[in-house]
């Protein structure tokens, strides 16, 4: 519990620029679902401000991910612990049911255990087969401290400036081939990129 109030104390002293969020908030009005797409070394801030019982975090069954799952309950969070890597077909189908259920997903595609910055299909695949679309947010924090681990974990300063760039919403038809929904994944981690460069930008 001191961890979890530690990091809710961290995130709550964040000076945040949120660009483009329009996009988020017209969803939600609508009371439309989505998927939220940032990248794992990236995740504390969007994780924070997404928080609600409408969203679910699919979790690894790590002792890191038992960390993760205690704060994400706390910020409200129906956390299904699952991992990509180990059961990925069971995590995907999950995934599919929870938004065809009308649940938001909030989704590392590049986790739990990268290569970091490389986009993995569970997010696409989720977005083409319950028809959803497909939101991504770069994350950038003014003061940080960066971790020696693979995803290079980027814990931001106490009162530190902060700014997520949404994208606009990603539609994926549900008839596409494998080679186009290949290409749609290789799109999506170029594009999460690009917003990650401008959010780190705070010139």
């Amino acid at each position: 519990m001191f961890l979890t109030n530690i990091v809710t104390a961290l995130c709550k002293s964040l000076k945040t620029i949120k660009i483009n969020d329009e996009t988020i908030k017209k969803l939600d009005d609508e009371n439309n679902n989505y998927i939220l797409a940032f990248w794992h070394g990236t995740m504390l801030l969007p994780w924070y401000l997404h928080g609600n019982p409408n969203f679910v975090a699919l979790i690894s069954k790590s002792k890191d991910g038992d960390l993760l799952a205690k704060i994400l309950k706390h910020w409200n969070y129906n956390v299904v612990r699952g991992s990509s890597s180990s059961d990925g077909d069971m995590a995907l189908a999950i995934m599919i049911d929870f938004t065809k259920n009308s649940y938001s997903i909030a989704i590392t595609p590049d986790g739990p255990r990268g290569p970091a910055h490389k986009f993995k299909a569970g997010a696409v695949i989720t977005a083409k087969k319950s028809d959803v679309p497909l939101i991504l947010a770069g994350v950038g924090y003014q003061k940080k401290k960066v971790l020696s681990n693979w995803d290079k974990f980027e814990v931001p300063y106490f009162f530190s400036k902060a700014k997520i760039i949404y994208s606009e919403p990603i539609f994926i038809e549900a008839n596409l081939s494998y080679e186009e929904t290949s290409n749609i994944i290789i799109n999506c981690q170029n594009k999460l990129n690009e917003l990650q460069s401008e959010a780190q930008d705070f010139r």
